[in-house]
């Protein structure tokens, strides 16, 4: 059972200035550049809240809501709402739609098989959040999620509602163009909520928000005075249906910083894998990828070398593999990555992020990286589906970090919901 309800929204007032000057990345997508970026684009830029320079950047970001609801840079709506979002990008020469619905979603144990996780999660960026939430007790940013709707209707709704006049209009610094109409209308609210009402979720992007918000609703839950409808029950979130022909899962390709392929690597990799030289280009790189999409195929740039390679049987691989899981999760590519290639034949151990192993979404970005000294060696993945993602989330497994990259990230910055002691989100 799926719980959605409207909320009333906290947004920038026309006093905080031009909207593109405002919104961000995702936080755990801001490098330090792009801090200083954002932080000299706008004194009230969305970045000096979910990812403060400040020592104490939870207190920091707590003054800073409280100063700006002050000052009406922020507002708080009157009129509860869930809104209608949509991301217009370009993605291999072509024009991509994705539309989803904002609202506050009821946080659920995975337990209760109604929301499901499928990526692992770490201690340290859940306890950052959490510190952040129970500092500012506003949902700052959106969790990503995936439903399915087979019949289509809310994907009629969304058209229906964009016919109106949007409230937001804005396109961030990667090209995206975000559009969001306001959805007051009880009828409407209530059609929503009961198309969702006997679905399930996927955690698409967000895990370490979503875990971090369940952490904070048992902890408000033990001090007593809440009731189902007190508002930190509930997280902020942008629901997509499967369906939705612009849900995009794009690969994670991964660069190896201290590693080289010497031929007696090179001769171990063939035990398993049949080894081709391809063109050592982006384009070359991306044609045989494409040409073996349908098997579990990797392209490996070396500086001025490539080469494909293409799993012999799948079966080979299954001593090697570390995964608790089924066959089919065994035979992830990136697992096959992680745990044959680069543990078994490179011999990697334990590959530290940033110190060992970077990780990039575009084939352009990985080759000029290695070019430039900046790794030794680009091992490119094929994406995954978003349909496989849901298979593998309903049976309760996981995949290891940075499998998937659900393009593009939803914007910070567009709104906040608040969930401080005495909110309430009724049904309407």
């Amino acid at each position: 059972m799926v719980d959605v309800r409207a909320f009333s929204a906290i947004r920038y007032t026309e006093s905080a200035g031009n909207p593109e000057r405002l919104i961000t990345q995702p936080y755990d997508k801001i490098d330090e550049r792009m801090q200083r970026e954002y932080y000299a684009k706008s004194p009230y830029n969305y970045c000096r809240l979910i990812l403060p320079m400040e020592e104490n950047k939870y207190k920091a970001a707590a003054e800073r809501i409280r100063d700006w609801m002050r000052e009406g840079i922020l507002a708080k709506e009157e009129e509860p709402a869930v809104f209608v979002c949509r991301q217009e990008f370009r993605l291999d020469g072509q024009n991509c739609v994705r539309t989803g619905l904002m609202a506050a979603l009821r946080l659920y144990d995975y337990a209760e098989n109604v929301v499901f996780p499928h990526e692992i999660t770490y201690s340290a960026p859940k306890t950052d959040r959490l510190n952040m939430l129970r500092t500012v007790q506003k949902d700052l940013e959106p969790v990503f999620l995936m439903y399915s709707d087979p019949e289509k209707v809310t994907i009629g709704l969304f058209k229906t509602v964009s016919e109106t006049k949007p409230i937001i209009v804005v396109r961030d610094s990667f090209g995206v163009k975000h559009t969001v109409w306001r959805v007051t209308d009880a009828a409407k609210i209530r059609l929503f909520r009961e198309v969702l009402e006997p679905e399930t979720a996927v955690i698409t992007d967000g895990h370490h928000r979503y875990e971090s918000a369940l952490a904070y609703r048992n902890e408000k839950r033990r001090e007593g005075n809440w009731d189902s409808d007190s508002a930190f029950n509930f997280h902020m979130s942008l629901l997509v249906p499967i369906e939705d022909e612009g849900l995009v899962v794009l690969p994670t390709h991964r660069l190896l910083k201290n590693c080289e392929l010497t031929d007696e690597k090179m001769n171990a990799l063939k035990r398993f894998f049949t080894v081709t030289s391809i063109d050592p280009t982006v384009k070359g790189l991306d044609v045989f990828l494409e040409a073996h999409k349908d098997e579990h195929a990797f392209a490996v740039y070396a500086k001025g070398q490539a080469y494909g390679l293409v799993l012999k049987h799948k079966e080979s691989v299954y001593e090697f593999v570390r995964a608790k899981s089924s066959k089919e999760t065994k035979v992830f590519d990136v697992v096959i990555l992680r745990d044959v290639i680069f543990k078994e034949i490179l011999k990697t151990g334990e590959l530290e992020m940033d110190e060992d192993i970077l990780y990039e979404r575009w084939t352009k970005t990985a080759v000029e990286k290695v070019d430039s000294g900046a790794a030794k060696l680009a091992f490119l993945v094929n994406p995954i589906s978003a349909e496989t993602v849901w298979q593998i989330a309903h049976q309760h497994e996981r995949m290891p970090e940075k499998t998937t990259d659900f393009y593009p990230k939803p914007v910070s910055g567009l709104m906040m919901m608040d969930i401080s002691n005495g909110e309430k989100l009724e049904q309407l």
